[in-house]
């Protein structure tokens, strides 16, 4: 079990998209630091859960993408044809496939470190800033929900058809110009820009309402619900 997480983990990770999609990441992610995040969002200090949450969430579509481009690996024509080679080996297919999981979510799961640390570095070095304590909560809820809803999902539609995970890569990027309800704010950033002007007070402390934490966890579950279900049961529901 253990070998099969480390040989896809090495796959997942040793190669160019890897390192292509940590490469774009870190560039997009410094522009925005440098260029949005720097000035503040909403009155607010640019060290501050507003402004940091504004900077997860113009980072979660490339994160979106690099989670589904890691199932790729997995759900694609050729590694289908691999899957029948592997079935009929003497370790169970259930193990595979959480090896595979956990692989994927290693991979998103470096992905959204390297975020963090050149947030980290961007707030040390302009404005030798260091309490990381504060920021930790925003990080969690910004981050979690969508991504384990992107692999959950993803790989359902993978394994049912391949190409249909190009198509949601495409879900954050439809999200960010729909008018999303509130509760949806996370999705698209505008509950970081527009809830901390709602609060009448100056660069207030970090609060969610209730809505968008019934989505958050909403999501976190559905995810999981997915990634478990077998994708048959999507054949079943085409075919009637």
């Amino acid at each position: 079990m253990i070998r099969i997480f480390q040989y896809e983990c090495k796959r997942l990770l040793w190669n160019k998209f890897f390192f292509g999609i940590l490469l774009i990441l870190l560039f997009y992610g410094w522009q925005v630091l440098n260029g949005v995040t720097i000035l503040g969002v909403s009155h607010t200090a640019p060290f501050s859960p507003w402004s940091f949450g504004d900077y997860l969430s113009r980072m979660i579509p490339l994160l979106w993408i690099g989670a589904l481009f890691f199932l790729t690996f997995f759900t694609s024509q050729k590694a289908q044809r691999v899957t029948i080679l592997t079935n009929a080996t003497p370790v169970p297919i259930k193990q595979y496939t959480f090896a595979r999981c956990a692989a994927a979510f290693a991979g998103t799961g470096l992905l959204c470190l390297a975020c963090l640390i050149e947030a980290a570095v961007f707030y040390g070095q302009y404005f030798g800033w260091y309490r990381w304590g504060q920021l930790l909560f925003p990080a969690l809820i910004t981050f979690i929900p969508p991504l384990i809803f992107a692999l959950g999902s993803g790989w359902l539609l993978g394994k049912y058809k391949s190409w249909l995970i190009y198509l949601w890569m495409l879900i954050p990027f439809l999200c960010m110009t729909l008018p999303l309800p509130n509760a949806f704010g996370i999705w698209n950033g505008s509950f970081f820009k527009e809830y901390p002007l709602s609060i009448e007070t100056m660069d207030p402390s970090f609060t969610l309402p209730i809505t968008v934490i019934i989505v958050q966890c909403i999501l976190v579950i559905l995810g999981i619900v997915l990634l478990v279900l077998d994708p048959r049961f999507l054949k079943k529901m085409a075919v009637k």
